[in-house]
């Protein structure tokens, strides 16, 4: 998985290539360890990811209570498939997609 990082002001995106599995979640949770205190909003763009794993959605949960006390969490360019991975486990509610 690739992951890119874009860090303006208080807003950082995070930009995920590839497929974020147990092999690859540890690496994004490094990523977003990034978003320290000073960050408001935190953008993740799913256009390049193909495949959310649990442990993937364990990352995806930790990181969004983590930014329910410092701000918001957006998800953005999220396909069909993953899309249905969110509606079946819930995390539609959970996460703010756009």
């Amino acid at each position: 998985m690739n992951i890119t990082t874009k860090k303006e002001n208080t807003t950082l995106t995070v930009a995920l290539e590839g497929r974020l599995d147990t092999t690859t979640a540890p690496e994004l949770e490094k990523a977003l360890q990034a978003a320290d205190a000073s960050i408001t909003e935190l953008i993740l763009d799913f256009a390049g990811l193909a495949y959310v794993s649990s442990a993937g959605l364990r990352v995806l949960l930790t990181t969004q209570k983590k930014m329910n006390k410092q701000g918001k969490m957006i998800i953005r360019n999220v396909c069909d498939d993953i899309k249905e991975i969110f509606e079946i486990t819930g995390f539609l509610d959970i996460l703010t997609i756009e």
